[in-house]
């Protein structure tokens, strides 16, 4: 029987997080070029209108569907990774693993649960992420909602070189 892996610190967590923030931006760009071109398709256009200021263009990129549609892209963003094999790109480099609390993969549901009070947790100044310092298993409050928890995993070791067998 193999030993339980513990619980990323509140540090290695908010790492990742800043990592995925870097990559989920990216993803969000070409999620507004997307509308942006096809509603468009003048903004590529090389005329004096071009030269205004941005916030002057007329946009079809505003309102609540706008807003939802991207927020559809963030819920796919993370419960794909999340659902695929439990890490996203940051957690991959941070070693840390998502899992459901019975150790399976997380159902679309807890992914979503996570991400809905995940928010909360880090725009109430963190508050919830340094939760894990007072609960006794180390959990955020999305960990708890979720019923999910965070893995450290092991530093891979180096590849030793393999001896050559004697001929």
């Amino acid at each position: 029987m193999t030993a339980e892996l513990p619980a990323p610190g509140v540090f290695r967590r908010l790492a990742a997080i800043v990592y995925d923030c870097f990559l989920l931006f990216a993803v969000l760009f070409v999620a507004t070029l997307i509308p942006a071109l096809l509603f468009s398709p003048d903004i590529m256009a090389n005329d004096a209108a071009n030269d205004s200021v941005v916030h002057e263009l007329n946009s079809p990129l505003g309102g609540g569907l706008y807003r939802a549609y991207l927020l559809s892209f963030i819920i796919v963003f993370y419960g794909w990774f999340w659902r695929k094999n439990g890490q996203t790109l940051g957690m991959q480099a941070w070693k840390i693993k998502l899992e459901s609390v019975d150790g399976g993969q997380p159902s679309w549901g807890q992914c979503l649960i996570r991400l809905c009070v995940a928010v909360p947790a880090l725009g109430l100044a963190g508050l919830g992420y340094w939760w894990i310092w007072l609960d006794r298993d180390s959990l955020a409050w999305h960990d708890r909602a979720s019923k999910t928890r965070l893995r450290s995993l092991p530093k891979a070791e180096k590849n030793k070189p393999v001896a050559k067998p004697a001929e």
